[in-house]
């Protein structure tokens, strides 16, 4: 069993910082978390539709008792479906991401072993509160989803989800004069938060909104792939 301790993973997942335990080269791993309804499925689907064409990508997808993320990216058809599996939780979100990682470990040594080299596996974790945090045994990095819509003093109110993940995307920026949403004092309370880790504001579902978060994952890959940590 996969427990969460970060101490037994000094290289990272599987031991090693760039190869599977039965050896070769694995696919860099981005989780994904954040509350629910802040646009986590919306940036995965994106980000399959933006990176498809150049990277070999799958994605596991967390849900307590249901498959219904997965079952959102089957019908939208962002990738075959052999690439989307599911994980079933059972319990809070966070418990299979961080505490436990045994299904979702599995799941994504399952994906590699059933296609072969991949570029990039995304985790997304079910809908969790702001201390919401993937293991470093499981991801190498951790992208955190907001939205304005859940309130603009969010970013101020922090939590590890907020102020320790790789990227923060302040999601749905298009919605901000409906909501009453000061992304400016938004962007503010980020860069206070986090100080130089980066923050992109954005709405993933209009053109080019995932630009930036692909872009940022293309440079982690660049980074992953010439054995830069």
């Amino acid at each position: 069993m996969h427990l969460h301790h970060d101490d037994a993973f000094p290289h990272g997942p599987g031991g090693s910082s760039h190869e599977r335990p039965g050896g070769g080269r694995r696919a860099l791993r981005i989780g994904l978390g954040g509350p629910v309804g802040s646009g986590k499925t919306a940036t995965v689907a994106a980000l399959c539709r933006a990176l498809r064409e150049q990277l070999s990508i799958a994605v596991v997808t967390n849900d307590i008792y249901t498959r219904e993320d997965a079952e959102f990216l089957l019908r939208e058809a962002v990738l075959p479906a052999e690439r989307i599996t599911a994980v079933e939780t059972g319990a809070c979100p966070h418990t299979a991401i961080r505490d436990d990682i045994s299904a979702n470990l599995e799941a994504v040594e399952d994906l590699e072993d059933h296609l072969g080299a991949l570029d990039l596996i995304l985790v997304e974790s079910g809908g969790d509160n702001l201390t919401a945090t993937f293991s470093k045994g499981l991801v190498d990095a951790q992208i955190f989803v907001i939205d304005v819509a859940g309130g603009d003093d969010i970013p101020r109110k922090g939590g590890p989800g907020v102020t320790a993940s790789d990227l923060l995307l302040i999601n749905k920026t298009d919605l901000a004069p409906h909501v009453g949403a000061d992304l400016e004092a938004m962007a503010r309370d980020a860069k206070a938060q986090r100080g130089d880790l980066p923050t992109v504001l954005t709405a993933v579902k209009t053109a080019g909104g995932i630009t930036p978060v692909a872009e940022w994952i293309t440079a982690r890959l660049a980074d992953w792939t010439a054995g830069r940590p």
